[in-house]
């Protein structure tokens, strides 16, 4: 069975839908590939945010919520999710989050690499990694970052627990990964050589309290299959081994089956298949609600309840 060769997308909750727009569209840079509904809320927007094709390994999801509340993170959450950036960039993108008024913290070094923590406007912490490794995403070449200085899909996540044992032999003994270093009481991980976030970090304290979930909160993350056979493996052998993986979920632009991970953490696990260019052409993704075939009829309804929000000018570098 192929192992898992690193993350096909993160999930997340934010509140205000244009400020979520605004930010990841228009701040990162990265392309709102599909507006959509969440399937099991259709009453709320599902965004998809990625590079030039919604390449998996560069797609961050979320859930806008208008009334949620801030989620406090904690123990048993994705305390981090990381893009990479290339070396020659790291200035570059200190300078743009300061124009808008993000703040950054100071730049750390983990593992060799400098890493810049900030946080997106529900407060979820991201970080850009600088790295050198090859990488593979199309960049948005309409968007406001220069070519050269363009997020390159994401470097992988930091999960907080109170101990790191049993997610690390879920990660080494049913989904591939390896164990590749320590710093202090963070653990790595790493999947496929080449592969976009590729790098599961486990941050351990014992201390620190759960969390609670609200805006800002990731729900899960989800690894990259490239088949539904390779799916299908999974589900059984994670079944084998007595974790409660769900049946096969159809959404739309892949296919899912979720688990708890002995920490807490939501893990799914997704297909590369059919992609986001399934209903409608690559030039026109994200610019208009699409819905599942089982929801269409109700179309009427669910727009009349959906906030308003403008995708407007991307601005420029």
């Amino acid at each position: 069975m192929q192992p898992i060769q690193g993350l096909h997308h993160i999930t997340a909750f934010a509140a205000d839908p244009q400020r979520n727009v605004d930010f990841y569209h228009h701040v990162l840079g990265q392309r709102l590939v599909k507006t959509t509904v969440n399937f099991d809320d259709p009453g709320t927007y599902h965004f998809y945010y990625g590079d030039n094709v919604g390449s998996p390994g560069t797609i961050m999801t979320f859930f806008p919520w208008p009334m949620a509340r801030r989620g406090s993170l904690g123990n048993g959450e994705v305390g981090a999710s990381a893009y990479t950036i290339r070396p020659e960039s790291l200035v570059y993108w200190q300078q743009r989050l300061a124009d808008f008024d993000v703040p950054t913290s100071e730049v750390e070094t983990r593992f060799g690499q400098a890493v810049l923590p900030f946080q997106d406007p529900d407060g979820m912490p991201l970080e850009l990694i600088v790295s050198e490794e090859p990488t593979t995403f199309e960049v948005w070449a309409e968007g406001p970052i220069p070519a050269e200085h363009a997020l390159r899909g994401f470097h992988g996540v930091t999960l907080w627990l109170a101990d790191y044992q049993a997610t690390g032999e879920l990660l080494t003994e049913q989904m591939g990964y390896r164990f590749v270093g320590q710093e202090s009481n963070r653990y790595r991980y790493q999947g496929g050589a080449n592969a976009l976030g590729k790098y599961i970090d486990i941050l351990v304290d014992p201390n620190r309290p759960l969390g609670r979930v609200g805006a800002g909160s990731v729900h899960h993350i989800a690894f990259r299959t490239q088949t539904d056979e390779e799916q299908l493996d999974y589900q059984r052998l994670l079944s084998q081994v007595g974790f409660g993986v769900t049946p096969v979920r159809d959404r739309q632009y892949f296919h899912s089956i979720y688990f708890r991970s002995p920490g807490g953490v939501l893990f799914e696990v997704a297909t590369d298949a059919p992609g986001f260019a399934v209903d409608e052409p690559v030039a026109e993704l994200g610019r208009h609600l699409k819905l599942p075939p089982w929801l269409e009829p109700n179309r009427e309804k669910i727009e009349a309840v959906l906030p308003k929000f403008e995708r407007r000018e991307v601005i420029s570098a």
